[in-house]
């Protein structure tokens, strides 16, 4: 029996790639832009990546995992760990960069980053920043 896309889109993993799928549309389009602007590949890359890491984590949470809690009780320790996660992402992104800017396109390097920094943030999403209690008071 086929799969339907009301069953696709209950899967976390699902819309956590589509969600990501379309910050990274979002993204290049940025990059692009600054670069057109006269942005350098690190500038264009920090300018989308900061703008990007606000719309995905947004999506993220009440999208992808259905995290409707807004209680600065759980807020506030999400958006830390997700300063956290976007600080290490960040450092990881803008090496990734600086190493592979004379032989790659930037959109490409960001490309690469992306892939790498999708793994591990949804595995830390789902089981320890946006993971729901069990008594889900706020």
């Amino acid at each position: 029996m086929p799969i339907t896309i009301n069953q696709l889109l209950n899967r976390p993993l699902v819309r956590y790639l589509i969600v990501g799928g379309s910050v990274y549309v979002f993204e290049i389009a940025v990059i692009v832009i600054a670069q057109a602007q006269g942005a350098s590949a690190v500038a264009a890359v920090t300018i989308s990546y900061c703008l990007g890491t606000l719309l995905a984590f947004l999506f993220q949470k009440f999208v992808t995992f259905g995290d409707k809690r807004v209680h600065h009780r759980v807020v506030i320790p999400q958006l830390l760990a997700t300063c956290a996660l976007v600080a290490w992402n960040l450092a990881f992104t803008l090496l990734l960069t600086r190493l592979l800017d004379h032989i790659l396109p930037t959109v490409v390097t960001r490309t690469i980053a992306i892939a790498v920094t999708t793994l591990w943030n949804f595995y830390l999403y789902r089981t320890r920043i946006f993971k729901s209690t069990d008594n889900p008071v706020y």
